[in-house]
């Protein structure tokens, strides 16, 4: 990570901007043991055991034209058969890990475009030759492979088999350039990393752990690493970035959802959505670029630590939004880092941010309107209450005009104990190796999930999953620059619009909003603010839902809050798709 604000921020965006944040194990570790019920393993482990010399969009050499032709088969996923038990469940299932092949089909649609242009064979053409010709282009069929993009889905075994009665949802965090792995390990998929129970990194080496918690009880998984994360390549000599843009994006994942559900008849299930931090961004798109393209429903779309409207993040000359947006959230951790004043330190965290949200809605906000028209008292006043609710001194906020940026607050609310706290969870703290000052250091809260996530995400692919890949297991790519051109052209990007259009269109489709009240990467007021500014019509209000929880960025790495945001699954998938009908006809 680099030192420069904008880097900063960049780089901890790729965990989630979303990642887009513990857990301890109430089940057994599998140390050195065989995966827990492991019933049997299906031939097809990746055909090719991929190098890092084989870097995405590098150029095929002219006298290896045998790996060329490989390079565009389709490679046959790896599968097994598993069972575990959750919540005095036994679940049996089948988890299949590999790649799904995207090829560019419109090239193809061309092609035959040029073809039917072309007429007929030129008189004197023999059968045996047309018959030679269709043989040479037999190979060419397929439209040319784009890339190729890794997944891994599980399905149960023991439900029956009928796709209308099992719920599939489709997963991935955020960065942009984050791997899935964060939701997968951490809260929906069977197995899950084990951490302390607040979430903190035991002692390595780090284990895997039966999650209690998962979805496969209630829905079939599908985690998705967009191109150039996980181990999800561009293919020989395209260029990846031609997938790192946010529309770019949004038609890669989605035509993988489209393509996943075609190949596995999935049609006629209900549908879910699931995206953490840059992947409520996408979600967002998603939903309406689906709808439009593919006529493509869902039931329901999760956003855990949403990020709609980047103003509301952006601390930047001339945009004064994030500051209020910021300030409940450091209410919140100086009241965990006991920074408050006794008279709200006493106090419930639930009635301090009542407080907080009040002034920053209010006062705050309107002096930040006024600028440099406020008097010396009215200066004062101001100052102390944010000194009030933010721990820090009153003389630092006057000095620089009332407006707390995320960065400064990170390393000022312990600079009298060298600590800095956590970007994505601002429970957890950091020893600063560059105290006193305002260069970056490193994030706690990331640095406390990172190894353990990596480590057993690594080891549960090959061991358990029987994939085999010699490419690095991309956790956060460096996809930068990500290309906002023709949507966010002098303006902040916002998908806010693109949600009220699908949920308009779609009225029994469900919106659940998972919000940290520690997460400042994307603060829980801020998610809010912009959620109600969306004015949905009454008729489709109550189908929006709004869930904290005390945590962080990630909030499942808090095991309590793993347990409740889990019970809330199910309470929201049930609201989903409980029969009911939508007038769209006049009387």
């Amino acid at each position: 990570m680099m030192k420069p604000l904008r880097s900063f921020v960049l780089a901890a965006v790729s965990i989630a901007f979303l990642f887009c944040f513990g857990a301890t194990s109430l089940t057994r570790a599998q140390t050195g043991k065989q995966p827990p019920g492991e019933l049997k393993v299906k031939p097809g482990k990746e055909t090719q055991s991929a190098t890092e010399s084989e870097a995405p969009g590098k150029q095929t050499k002219d006298g290896d034209k045998e790996r060329g032709k490989d390079e565009e088969k389709e490679p046959p996923p790896s599968v097994t058969e598993h069972t575990i038990t959750a919540g005095g469940k036994t679940i049996h299932y089948r988890a299949t890990a590999g790649y799904m092949v995207m090829r560019d089909w419109s090239e193809k649609k061309k092609k035959e475009g040029e073809d039917e242009e072309k007429g007929p064979s030129a008189p004197g053409t023999k059968e045996g030759d047309k018959s030679k010709d269709k043989d040479k282009d037999k190979d060419k069929d397929e439209p040319k492979q784009k890339a190729k993009v890794f997944y891994v889905a599980y399905t149960r075994t023991d439900v029956g088999n009928d796709p209308a009665k099992r719920p599939i949802t489709f997963s991935f965090n955020g960065g942009p350039g984050s791997a899935s792995v964060w939701l997968h390990m951490g809260a929906l998929g069977p197995r899950r990393t084990e951490l302390t129970e607040r979430g903190e990194a035991p002692l390595a080496p780090y284990h895997l752990v039966d999650n209690e918690a998962t979805w496969l009880d209630s829905t079939d998984l599908v985690f998705i690493d967009p191109v150039s994360t996980g181990y999800s390549r561009s293919a020989a000599g395209e260029d990846p970035k031609q997938f790192h843009g946010f529309k770019e994006d949004l038609a890669s994942v989605g035509d993988f959802i489209r393509l996943y559900t075609s190949r596995n008849t999935r049609w006629s299930s209900p549908k879910f959505i699931i995206g953490e931090s840059y992947g409520t961004t996408r979600a967002a798109g998603l939903s309406d670029y689906l709808q439009e393209r593919y006529g493509f429903y869902v039931n329901g779309i999760i956003l855990v630590s949403s990020i709609l409207d980047f103003s509301t993040a952006r601390f930047a000359p001339g945009n004064d939004r994030p500051y209020p947006l910021f300030l409940p959230t450091y209410t919140a951790a100086a009241w965990y880092h006991k920074k408050l004043p006794q008279d709200l330190q006493s106090k419930p965290l639930a009635d301090v941010l009542k407080e907080s949200e009040n002034f920053a809605s209010n006062q705050y906000l309107l002096a930040l309107m006024r600028g440099d028209q406020l008097d010396d008292n009215q200066r004062k006043e101001l100052a102390n209450n944010l000194a009030r609710f933010t721990g820090l001194p009153a003389d630092m906020i006057a000095q620089s005009n009332f407006r707390i940026p995320a960065r400064r607050f990170f390393f000022d609310l312990l600079k009298d104990k060298n600590r800095s706290i956590g970007r994505y969870d601002a429970r957890f703290t950091g020893i600063r190796y560059e105290p006193g000052t305002e260069e970056y250091d490193f994030d706690p809260s990331y640095e406390a999930v990172l190894g353990p996530y990596c480590a057993t995400l690594n080891d549960y692919i090959r061991r358990e999953l029987k994939f085999e890949s010699d490419l690095p297991y991309e956790m956060i790519a460096d996809v930068r620059p990500w290309n906002y051109a023709n949507v966010a052209q002098n303006q902040y990007l916002d998908v806010a619009e693109d949600l009220k259009k699908a949920m308009s269109r779609n009225p029994y489709l469900k919106l659940w909003v998972c919000c940290g009240y520690y997460d400042l990467a994307t603060p829980y007021f801020a998610a809010e603010n912009v959620l109600h500014g969306m004015q949905l019509d009454p008729s489709i209000r109550d189908n929006l839902k709004i869930t904290f929880y005390e945590a962080g960025h990630m909030v499942y790495i808090n095991h309590p809050s793993l347990l409740q945001f889990r019970k809330d699954a199910d309470a929201f998938m049930q609201d989903a798709l409980k029969p009911r009908v939508v007038s769209a006809a006049a009387p």
